[in-house]
């Protein structure tokens, strides 16, 4: 018997996704009738969050923060099976999952912190990533179930905590992405382009492939021999923003760059590889 706290979207496909692999799951959400939702494919709901956590050796929870987990745990343990395990799906802090950890393993209880890198579909197809990180004796017995919820399962090593780091760092690009790609749409809306025909460039284009190559050239620490002087895409930036700001179409992600670009081209850096600009960063300079 598992018990799923937390009946939002990802929540609640993990649950019909295990109960299409035969297991039993027991839930409970806040708001009751998500829970109740989840009868009709074979869930059993319960209002109060202490039966549905009764005689359980596995209780998962993805719910909105470290506040809300810590609150949904606190009124679930009156009623934990002594020895439950938790794997808590939710993308929080990495100080709260080390600190769950600890504060768990005191009270006698297994805490892992398994955030997900998931949208609903994935947790319904069992597809996407789920990560895990801290006491590999854990990770090892939990590992196969928790295989089975995911399309890729990536142990981190022993380092608590790294697991919610790797998925802010995660998410960090998906949010950096989607800003970018608003001011690559705004741009074309002031250069009378149609967002088809943007969506056709990168049928030709695939400039994800040089994610790679590029992280290898920033962290390497050598800005030498450029293969984009820092000058020249400060003037490019220049051309996007003017031209964008002619059609009442500010932009909101490189006029920071830009200003970072500017700072960089002060110290003396303009014929370097424009990369040059996270030389602090993978330094260790403030």
């Amino acid at each position: 018997m598992i018990a799923f706290l937390g009946m939002g979207l990802l929540g609640s496909n993990f649950t019909k996704a295990l109960i299409k692999k035969g297991e039993k799951v027991q839930v409970w959400n806040r708001t009751a009738s998500r829970a109740k939702a989840l009868e009709s494919v074979g869930a059993k709901a319960f209002d109060n969050i202490t039966d549905a956590v009764k005689d359980v050796d596995v209780i998962h929870i993805v719910v909105k923060d470290d506040a809300a987990v810590n609150e949904v745990l606190a009124a679930a343990e009156p009623g934990m099976k002594p020895g439950a395990t938790i794997i808590d799906h939710t993308t929080t802090s990495a100080e709260g999952a080390v600190e769950r950890t600890k504060a768990w393993k005191a009270k006698g209880f297994t805490y892992l912190h398994a955030p997900v890198f998931m949208g609903p579909q994935n947790a319904l197809e069992s597809t996407g990533v789920m990560l895990a990180s801290g006491d590999q004796n854990v990770i090892a017995k939990v590992e196969p179930a928790l295989a089975k919820m995911t399309g890729k399962f990536i142990n981190l090593g022993p380092q608590e905590g790294k697991a919610a780091g790797m998925k802010l760092i995660g998410n960090l690009f998906l949010i950096s992405l989607t800003g970018g790609l608003t001011d690559m749409l705004s741009l074309a809306k002031a250069h009378d382009v149609s967002f088809d025909d943007v969506k056709g460039l990168f049928d030709n284009w695939n400039p994800g492939a040089m994610v790679q190559a590029r992280l290898q050239r920033i962290t390497s620490g050598d800005y030498t021999n450029p293969s984009w002087e820092l000058n020249m895409a400060r003037k490019d930036a220049g051309l996007m923003m003017k031209k964008a700001s002619q059609a009442g179409a500010p932009l909101n992600v490189i006029p920071s760059v830009a200003a970072e670009m500017d700072k960089w081209i002060e110290k003396g850096f303009g014929n370097s590889d424009w990369t040059v600009i996270a030389s602090d960063v993978v330094n260790g300079k403030k």
